[in-house]
């Protein structure tokens, strides 16, 4: 289980490293949904989500994070940690692909990749990522643990 959520995290990192290097980038939303910010801190306000395979244009770098402008919304635009973009997704997107498989796209996994890992014979559990994926923790919790660690409020 450790390997995987580690590959998980690594394609996600390299991924990120691979994406929004440059002001006028042409990127690609890499991950299930993608929410904008109107700044870089965690506690900045949402100023819109953009789904899987949506097109934004890098406006500037700042770090970890892009300001990046919707295509199919250019009156849309704010900061995102670089790690949910990349270059290139995947063609063929149909209706026939599930939300699980695009989520799993935007991981680095493919019906391929899945068979790859099962023809070296490891047991994979896909529900205890699935099971992860779906821990909630609210904002003002976040707050919280940032305040009472004395952290940086969430930069």
């Amino acid at each position: 289980m450790k390997k995987i959520v580690f590959v998980i995290c690594l394609s996600l990192f390299v991924a990120g490293l691979a994406a929004a290097q440059s002001a006028g980038s042409a990127l690609f939303v890499a991950v299930k949904t993608l929410t904008l910010k109107s700044g870089t801190g965690y506690f900045e306000s949402n100023k819109g989500t953009l789904r899987y395979g949506d097109k934004v244009t890098v406006i500037r770098v700042d770090g970890k994070y892009a300001e990046v402008k919707s295509e199919k919304n250019p009156s849309l635009t704010g900061w995102t940690v670089k790690t949910g973009l990349a270059k290139r997704i995947a063609s063929g997107h149909s209706n026939s692909i599930s939300t699980k498989e695009i989520a799993l796209a935007g991981k680095g996994f493919s019906q391929e990749t899945e068979k790859a890992l099962k023809s070296q014979g490891n047991n994979l559990n896909y529900a205890e990522v699935d099971r992860t994926e779906a821990i909630i923790v609210r904002d003002r919790e976040v707050k919280r643990f940032l305040e009472e660690g004395q952290l940086n409020k969430g930069k």
